[in-house]
């Protein structure tokens, strides 16, 4: 059975309920926990595999990678929510909380959002990338000063429900999977936002990550949209 340890360790203590969930259930036996290396603390180790689970901002954890990359195989897990149920937790005793699905589904390609921070990573041979399609709940609370875009309402947690499917980014081909296989070349990030029912920020991201992961070059311009083709590999 699949497990952390009891007893919290050096990280654990303000850990999120998602992250933790995240942490059991990749879990393996044999693995070691919470472990220092090379000045930073790993949620896994596995042999000599060391994973950290990020649930957002990898700008967050992008110095301890650049740190440990160089001599250490590192694998990042990250997940996404394909589908969410957002609660509302009562404002007052007499109320009852409210429970309701998100319309909004996430995608693998939706990695590339968090990716445009760390997009030089993606050629590293000791990189890995692991992605989870996830089914989670959002916990908010009425805060009343904070979260006025929201009415006042602020996300106090996310709650792991079922890890639907997981795919591994190993190789510059795993990231090349990505771009739309009917996509005409040269292609602009415009026509590969397009492709993919995106907006053309999305698409600017990346064909960014992309270009720096060696899967795309740049062979032109069209007014002033930058032209890419796919490498040859």
């Amino acid at each position: 059975m699949k497990s952390a340890p009891k007893s919290p360790h050096i990280g654990t203590l303000n850990e999120k309920p998602l992250h933790e969930a995240l942490k059991k259930w990749y879990a393996r036996p044999k693995d070691k926990f919470e472990v220092p290396v090379d000045g930073s603390v790993v949620d896994i180790v596995r042999g000599k595999l060391l994973i950290e689970i990020q649930t957002k901002n990898f700008s967050a954890i992008k110095r301890k990678l650049e740190k440990l990359l160089p001599n250490h195989k590192v694998r990042l897990v990250y997940p996404i929510a394909a589908e969410k149920w957002i609660i509302k937790e009562p404002r007052n005793p007499k109320d009852k909380a409210t429970r309701r699905r998100s319309p909004k589904r996430g995608a693998y390609a939706d990695v590339f959002y968090e990716l445009i921070r760390i997009p030089h990573l993606l050629a590293n041979p000791n990189f890995s990338l692991e992605l989870l399609l996830i089914q989670e709940e959002e916990v908010r609370r009425h805060d009343g000063v904070r979260g006025w875009r929201r009415g006042y309402w602020v996300t106090d947690e996310h709650r792991l429900l079922n890890v639907i499917e997981h795919r591994t980014l190993r190789s510059i081909a795993d990231v090349a999977a990505f771009i739309p296989a009917g996509l005409e070349q040269p292609f602009s990030a415009a026509d590969l936002a397009k492709t993919l029912n995106k907006n053309k920020g999305f698409g600017q991201k990346m064909a960014y990550c992309l270009k720096m992961a060696g899967c795309i070059k740049p062979v032109g311009k069209h007014g002033n949209a930058i032209l890419y083709s796919r490498s040859k590999s």
